[in-house]
């Protein structure tokens, strides 16, 4: 694995969700942000799923579903080989909540309200404690330390939440037919060279390769239409070479295939 801490926020705070997502992409080598949820049972989901290194948690969860503390109690009760780093972030100042959330197995708690709270501040404790959160990449038992081993599914699984990440990020629509295909098409190209790789997704979803390579083509299009210049400017760096000026489906899928390297 990369030493880039993996990071999952649960937030339901629109305005926190821009500001942390803006300072983990403004600190691309110490950070990856795997996904966002509003859901507590999505964010337990995303842990048994994906791994993160690290959880941002807002406690109160008021405009999500269930709150940070049955996040906590249920992380707690599956006893995973691995936990993550949890820094809580709260407008809840009492310290009886706080001494649950520690006991649940909270790492850090920040409140809100502090003169110094910012997204950066937030970052900021994580990267101060990278050495201690990457440690949790090595379990012990009985005998001793021993490394910590994705198994495929896991690792499968963990690459494919960052390709989505990617691509939703760029401002590709997961709602878009073609998202889905691009996702397995960069999935595949980064397992091994695949001269038709529409092809071969086509066989599996019975499809013809025409309508794959359409589908993805039209998602793509769609992007660079709607998205905002500065962030296709500033997340895809490729040269276009296409004269419609916008990446071809073996442009992107290539390009994407290379910036996400298996780990």
């Amino acid at each position: 694995m990369e030493n880039k801490l993996e990071i999952l926020l649960v937030e339901d705070d629109e305005q926190d969700c821009i500001e942390i997502t803006n300072a983990v992409n403004n600190n691309p080598d110490d950070f990856i942000l795997i996904a966002v949820t509003n859901n507590s049972e999505r964010a337990f989901e995303h842990v048994q799923d994906s791994q993160p290194d690290a959880v941002i948690l807002d406690l109160e969860l008021h405009h999500g579903v269930g709150d940070g503390i049955d996040f906590l109690r249920k992380l707690k009760a599956a006893n995973l080989p691995r936990t993550p780093y949890i820094l809580i972030t709260t407008n809840n100042i009492s310290p009886y909540t706080h001494e649950i959330a520690r006991n649940y197995g909270a790492d850090f708690i920040m409140t809100k309200s502090q003169e110094n709270y910012s997204a950066n501040h937030v970052l900021e404790l994580l990267k101060a404690t990278k050495s201690i959160i990457l440690n949790r990449r090595s379990v012990k038992n009985k005998d001793g330390v021993i490394s910590f081993e994705e198994t495929p599914t896991v690792k499968a699984n963990r690459i494919k939440k960052r390709i989505e990440t990617e691509l939703i990020t760029l401002g590709v629509n997961p709602k878009d037919v073609g998202f889905e295909h691009l996702v397995e098409a960069i999935t595949l190209i980064m397992k091994e060279p695949v001269t038709r790789v529409c092809g071969v997704i086509g066989k599996n979803h019975n499809k013809t390769e025409s309508s794959v390579e359409r589908a993805m083509q039209n998602a793509i299009d769609r992007t660079w239409k709607t998205a905002d210049t500065k962030v296709l400017e500033t997340h895809y760096t490729a040269i276009i070479r296409s004269d419609r000026g916008t990446p071809t489906v073996t442009e992107f899928i290539h390009y994407y295939a290379r910036v996400i390297k298996p780990n």
